[in-house]
Parts: C-alpha cells; sequence; structure tokens
C-alpha cells in the first residue's frame, strides 16, 4: 500500500477536513516543533520538547521553558539581547569607576 501522507505529513490524520490552508499551516508548524533544536546549555542539537512551553536536552538533561512550539521565540531572543546589552554597560561602568 502507498504512503498517503508524503505531502502533507502530520497533517495528514486531518484528511480532505479543513481545507488545504489550515493543514499546510498545522504541517509547517508541526514540523519544525518535532525536530531536535540547539540546547542553549550544552550546544548539541538534542532539544525536544516534553510538554507545551517546556523543552528539555537529552543530552545535559537541562529542562526550560520556551515558546509553544520553539524553544526560542524571537520575542524571548530580543529580550536576551537587551539583558546582555544592560549587563554589558553595567560592566563598562563598574570598569571605568574602579580606573578612575
Amino acid at each position: 500500500m502507498a504512503k498517503r501522507t508524503k505531502k502533507v505529513g502530520p497533517a495528514g490524520r486531518y484528511k480532505a477536513r479543513y481545507g488545504v490552508r489550515s493543514r499546510n499551516r498545522i504541517r509547517n508548524v508541526e514540523v519544525v516543533q518535532r525536530q531536535k533544536h540547539i540546547c542553549p546549555s550544552c550546544g548539541h542539537q538534542s532539544v525536544k520538547r516534553v510538554d507545551t512551553s517546556i523543552w528539555q536536552c537529552r543530552k545535559c538533561g537541562v529542562k526550560f521553558a520556551g515558546g509553544s512550539y520553539l524553544p526560542r521565540t524571537e520575542i524571548g531572543q530580543h529580550v536576551e539581547k537587551v539583558i546582555r546589552g544592560s549587563k554589558r554597560r553595567m560592566l563598562e561602568e563598574e570598569f571605568d569607576e574602579e580606573e578612575e
């Protein structure tokens, strides 16, 4: 018997229901969600989704909260940049005070 879900992937479970666009959107989200992601702790590509917004590295065992479908969301990455920038500024200010 032929494989019936080559094009639609995980959205094949919906068969002909709900329309093509809806099934394509679900397919795109679920394919990205189910692949292995890079661990923020050890750097290996072994992070899998445990539950909604909960991700765990299979190598180092670190468990962390992230997005519902991706371990790192765009907003979360932006927040990390802002925090890194503020820490860098604080360190520069302390270094300048020590020099004086």
